[in-house]
């Protein structure tokens, strides 16, 4: 390697909360502390683990543990529902803190974010510096079980590698001529970016270790990724910055595994609607209209079905919508045979900004509606958003009464999306 590779300024500090939906389940409740807990979505040993303390994780309990298999490793594992919109309310928390110190260049999760240094921040004493003062900061200002791993590297994705090395609450600097050695104990999966589906193809090219991955060539990996995703790999862990993409909207949408009481097809459509309803407003309040509508559902033992509807114009009103769920829901049912519906998931797509220009079938009679429909219904959708962010979800609701889906509608954060907080009220 180059000196003048090998000597790439220290570009990035990533920061990697720990454990942190148990974390702040913790800060919360301090009778939680210094105890082993997993957060998961509802009290049940046939859950799985979406979260576990620092203590919980010497007992090998770790998200995606079973929690009937978790209760066997760990016996005094305490359960814990998740809430997500507190977790939300501590992300905004900790994003204040940090901010007080340098600004943040990148949210690449619910719990992880990343600061661009400045020329006088790249030097290796100043980022140290840097981190502590945030790491003081959170511990004084956030709370005193909140704390960070921190990775300070050349690139992102070798900082965000960097704070992976020392857990909990470490701080690791790592230089390009630090790699491979500082992480060559690693397996494969350990590396962020390989997967289990992964590992197989990179021992079928003979990369069995990290010093191996570390000194295959872009072609190899080219060849294990199946594309341009294996070259981007290679760059990244070889130091290079790829920048960022502006990601535009394809499609949105929310699904729910669904409760016992919610299986029989009945129940399961105002489970649907409801979902609908959630996703319509998000839709709105993203400013986007629709162009079509998919159902998708899974059965407990007959399978899957799913219908979709491409609509003659781009709406964003719930009205519409429900009407065409209502066209969609016995097409599905007819495929599963009206049998017991484990998961629901509704998606619209071919989203359109509302600041393009709307196009519209040359023939009238061809319309959903007529423009001046369109804009009333649109018009009292976001009237009934905005009953509901100040009054309470379903204060207002349309195609199904809110007493009956209550007890599901709750947001949820997704590894790959940080909710906004008015999503708890839609």
């Amino acid at each position: 390697m180059s000196a003048l590779v090998s000597s790439r300024p220290l570009r990035w500090l990533f920061l990697d909360l720990n454990s942190y939906f148990a974390s702040v389940e913790q800060q919360e409740k301090p009778e939680l502390r210094g105890r082993p807990v997993a957060v998961v979505p509802m009290i049940s040993d046939a859950t799985c683990a979406i979260a576990a303390s620092r203590q919980a994780k010497k007992f090998g309990v770790k998200t995606g543990t079973n929690i009937g298999e978790a209760r066997r490793m760990c016996p005094g594992l305490i359960l814990v529902e998740a809430s997500h919109s507190l977790y939300v309310d501590y992300h905004e928390r900790i994003k204040t803190e940090i901010e007080r110190h340098y600004p943040i260049e990148v949210v690449a999760s619910i719990d992880e974010v990343g600061l661009l240094l400045d020329v006088r921040h790249q030097d290796e004493t100043v980022a140290v510096a840097l981190a502590k003062r945030i790491k003081e900061g959170l511990l004084k200002n956030v709370g005193e079980v909140i704390t960070c791993s921190v990775g300070i590297a050349p690139s992102r994705f070798l900082a965000k590698v960097a704070s992976d090395i020392q857990k909990p609450d470490g701080l690791t600097v790592l230089h390009l001529h630090d790699m491979p050695q500082k992480i060559s104990h690693w397996g494969l999966t350990d590396i962020c970016g390989i997967g289990r589906r992964m590992e197989p193809r990179l021992h079928a090219l003979g990369i069995h270790t990290v010093e191996q991955l570390w000194e295959a060539t872009s072609q190899q990996l080219h060849q294990a990724w199946g594309g341009v995703g294996g070259d981007r790999f290679w760059r990244e862990l070889h130091g290079q910055d790829l920048g960022h993409f502006a990601t535009e909207h394809r499609s949105i949408g929310h699904s729910h595994v669904l409760a016992p009481e919610f299986r029989k097809p009945p129940e399961a459509e105002i489970v649907a609607k409801r979902l609908l309803s959630k996703v319509a407003s998000r839709l709105r309040r993203t400013d986007y209209r629709t162009g079509g509508l998919s159902l998708s559902v899974h059965t407990e033992d007959r399978g899957r079905g799913e219908a979709q509807v491409r609509l003659p114009q781009a709406v964003s009103d719930t009205f519409t919508l429900m009407q065409t769920l209502d066209q969609l829901w016995p097409q599905v049912m007819a495929q599963i045979g009206w049998a017991r519906i484990k998961k629901i998931g509704v998606t619209l797509h071919h989203l359109q900004s509302c600041s393009e220009p709307q196009q519209m079938e040359l023939f009238q009679e061809l319309q959903a509606t007529t423009p001046e429909d369109q804009t009333r219904r649109e018009t009292l959708s976001k009237i009934m958003d905005t009953l509901n962010q100040h009054y309470g979800r379903d204060s207002i609701a349309l195609g199904f009464i809110p007493k009956q889906v209550k007890t599901f509608s709750g947001t949820k954060i997704a590894f790959s999306r940080i909710p906004d907080q008015e999503e708890f009220q839609e």
